[in-house]
């Protein structure tokens, strides 16, 4: 159902393109910052984890006296891309505890618990 004083296909674009409900045009602006900043850490995670194995090859490739730099580098690019998604959930639950939303934040707390005691289990 359409709110009154509004077309029917404009309130449903609304909603489709995550516009707030009701409102046709203005953004989500708490949704899209977030999603933002989400995208920002992993694009730029992302990005310094093949430099830092790409850098590492090329030392290996270059410089073979160098010995076990280039492997190091490599390591260090791998253990990047392996906390990408922690360092994800981590900003998640920043950002939910900033917005006062307990829920989310409860959770994103047990996944990094979660998380935490697989690698603690793992060190055994």
């Amino acid at each position: 159902m359409s709110p009154p004083g509004r077309p029917k296909g404009e309130y449903r674009r609304a909603q489709h393109e995550g516009s707030l409900i009701g409102q046709p045009g203005r953004p989500a602006d708490g949704q899209a910052r977030r999603d933002r900043g989400i995208a920002a850490l992993l694009w730029y995670g992302t990005w310094a984890a093949s430099a830092c194995i790409a850098l590492g090859m090329a030392v290996d490739f270059l410089l073979p006296q160098a010995g076990l730099a280039g492997y190091r580098l490599v390591q260090a690019g791998v253990a990047l891309f392996i906390l990408l998604p922690v360092a994800r959930v981590a900003l998640m639950l920043a950002i939910f505890l900033r917005e006062r939303d307990y829920a989310y934040t409860a959770i994103s707390a047990l996944v990094l618990l979660i998380i935490a005691a697989g690698v603690l289990s793992g060190l055994r």
